[in-house]
């Protein structure tokens, strides 16, 4: 039976980030309600701050899964472009916004931006772009891989000097996993891989920070009181939580244990409240997410297409990946939120437009089935 090509959105995906969203914004309520009563005197605080932003997202992945996504690739230099003038603008006084000794934002008007969300869309734009230009220059090393490892290497410096490490990890993993998905010689990809481990350890090595949230991840109850505080408390959340929760609303580590409990350690509060098959249906509905999306890249019908969905997969999976590893201790402590879950309005606009055009794209894909 010969494929044919879908000209409606993929409605299982649209469903899936649905439920995300409908659980993130419960959670961040459930999670902040506390915290938020004693900060603003208003429990409901971030539960009107998340909705109002959750209204708008959805407008946003709405209308751009309207718009062609092919307009995107003639924009790719350009928001390149955009990124490292945004990047730039957090280290310029007045303009960008220094909390707890990181320079990663910046004000506009009454929001808060945060560039490095916007860079990782850029560098995955111009990647698609150009690599579906090479066709096979992608597997020669100075045309096909030298030219991205070189832009991925000036934002991860940008970023290191915000400093954002972990947000640094991410460029660097996404970049290397869009070369190979397209096609790049594997022995490339070693030769620039390697001096990247030494390069990373010495960074982490050299911050006392850093090596403090090493140590503390090997040990966290050598210091249960200081730096593998965090880790403690979210074993102790998850581990509260059992089989089915302690029910919706009856976390206890959200009582100012974890703090800003509705940010990177949400999913602990989610294995807190709802227990094992809480965190489970969490990662269901990710990889089903995941998967939805790696379909759509297989079946699309160009080139560029199908790299910008698997960029925009590859983005979402490793911030899942990282965001329930951390939480459940797999891997030192970072600053990474759970995707359509953790309270922070600009960074879900970024990913439900992500999600928009994702929907575009799998308008143009050819199936036989679903």
């Amino acid at each position: 039976m010969p494929a044919k090509k879908s000209n409606s959105m993929d409605f299982t995906l649209l469903i899936t980030v649905l439920i995300l969203l409908a659980i993130g914004v419960a959670m961040v309520f459930s999670a902040s309600s506390i915290s938020s009563q004693l900060k603003y005197d208003d429990q409901y605080f971030f539960l009107k701050s998340q909705g109002a932003y959750a209204i708008l997202s959805i407008v946003v992945m709405l209308f751009l899964s309207r718009l062609d996504y092919r307009i995107w690739g003639k924009l790719a230099p350009l928001m390149v472009l955009i990124s490292f003038v945004l990047l730039l603008l957090v280290f310029v006084p007045g303009v960008g916004l220094n909390l707890n000794g990181a320079s990663r934002w910046i004000q506009i008007g009454p929001m808060t931006m945060q560039p490095s969300e916007f860079a990782k869309f850029a560098l995955v734009l111009f990647m698609a772009k150009s690599i579906s230009n090479k066709k096979d220059k992608i597997r020669t090393f100075t045309q096909g891989v030298l030219p991205y490892i070189m832009l991925m290497g000036i934002y991860a410096v940008l970023i290191i000097l915000e400093p954002n490490k972990s947000m640094a990890i991410i460029f660097v993993l996404i970049a290397f996993i869009m070369l190979f998905s397209a096609g790049a010689k594997i022995w490339h990809l070693v030769v620039w891989g390697l001096p990247l481990i030494p390069a990373g350890i010495y960074i982490l090595l050299k911050d006392q920070y850093s090596l403090n949230r090493i140590t503390s991840y090997l040990d966290p109850w050598s210091d249960p009181l200081n730096t593998g505080y965090q880790a403690i408390q979210s074993l102790l959340a998850l581990g509260s939580g059992g089989l089915f929760g302690l029910g919706l609303g009856n976390s206890r580590q959200k009582f100012f244990y974890i703090p800003e409990p509705q940010n990177d350690f949400i999913f602990s509060i989610i294995g807190e409240e709802l227990g094992f098959i809480g965190t489970s249906t969490i990662i269901i509905l990710f990889l089903l997410l995941i998967w939805r999306g790696m379909r759509i890249a297989m079946h699309c019908q160009d080139r560029f297409g199908s790299l910008l969905a698997t960029g925009i997969v590859i983005m979402i999976g490793i911030q899942v990946a990282l965001n329930i590893a951390v939480a459940t201790v797999t891997i030192p402590t970072t600053g990474v939120s759970l995707p359509f879950i953790s309270s922070g309005g600009t960074s879900l606009l970024f990913v439900m437009a992500n999600m928009g055009i994702l929907l575009n794209i799998s308008k143009n894909i050819k199936t036989i089935g679903s």
